[in-house]
């Protein structure tokens, strides 16, 4: 099964346009499958859904096991008569890849204004919730206010660009987060682009479950502290990113899989 998906993720899913890129697809994986094997259920919710690289990765891996709730503007682009295209090629995205889509489970707007309910009403609490919308601290604090309000006590939530020079206000945002909530949600795991957050009392499960995924293996696992815990920080070495992204514009994306095994 394991083979498909990865075969999804370097191939079909990079014709979407959008930013995961494999080491976070992979961790999205083996998190989302860990989850499963250990009977932890909950809805999937997403904030920032862009074209729907994550979404439709998300998608393929839980199938129809998972409500999975998408959040956006769905302001992009613009038509020959200034309309929106963004949510239209959102759609069609999913049509490419053969992945239907539940339009009763898309929010347009934009979620500072939502409320809990608005997500548990069509989803039920939520066992991932990633976290990819505006990037100034008002956005991320409501953005994790509303995560955090959701989740099932087993969830974990995905924060985007945490250490991306570009955006310093959401690597405030997640580390007052961390800070204020230290008794409760802690870091288990870091990437080039993404911090991963759970309870606490979850931190061993999670931490294991990085440590021990098989998709995970090519890269190298070094602990880092993070504001007081043990987080297992992938490294990926600029040299493989480089062939990776070469065979990607060589347009050998059906081979690119084996950089990362």
């Amino acid at each position: 099964m394991n083979a498909l998906l990865r075969k999804f993720i370097f191939n079909d899913l990079q014709t979407v346009e959008g930013y995961i890129d494999p080491p976070d697809a992979l961790v999205f994986l083996s998190l989302l499958q860990a989850q499963k094997n250990g009977g932890m259920g909950g809805g999937i919710a997403e904030i920032g859904v862009f074209y729907g690289r994550s979404y439709y990765l998300m998608k393929k891996i839980v199938g129809d096991a998972d409500r999975i709730l998408a959040i956006d503007l769905f302001d992009l682009g613009e038509d020959s008569i200034g309309k929106p295209t963004q949510y239209q090629r959102f759609l069609d995205y999913g049509r490419r890849l053969g992945l239907s889509v539940d339009e009763d489970l898309i929010i347009k707007g934009d979620s500072t204004g939502l409320r809990p309910s608005d997500i548990t009403d069509r989803i039920g609490r939520t066992r991932f919730f990633s976290i990819d919308g505006g990037h100034m601290l008002e956005h991320v604090v409501s953005d994790t206010a509303l995560a955090t309000d959701t989740l099932e006590e087993h969830g974990i939530i995905a924060f985007d660009d945490t250490f991306n020079p570009a955006w310093p206000e959401v690597t405030v945002g997640v580390a007052d987060f961390l800070r204020e909530r230290k008794d409760t949600f802690t870091a288990f795991c870091m990437t080039k682009y993404k911090t991963y957050v759970c309870r606490r009392e979850y931190h061993d499960f999670y931490y294991r479950a990085i440590s021990d995924a098989p998709d995970l293996a090519a890269f190298r696992h070094v602990d880092t502290q993070f504001l007081g815990s043990k987080t297992a920080r992938l490294h990926n070495p600029m040299g493989r990113r480089m062939v990776y992204e070469l065979m990607v514009h060589a347009g050998m994306r059906g081979l690119s899989e084996r950089v990362y095994r």
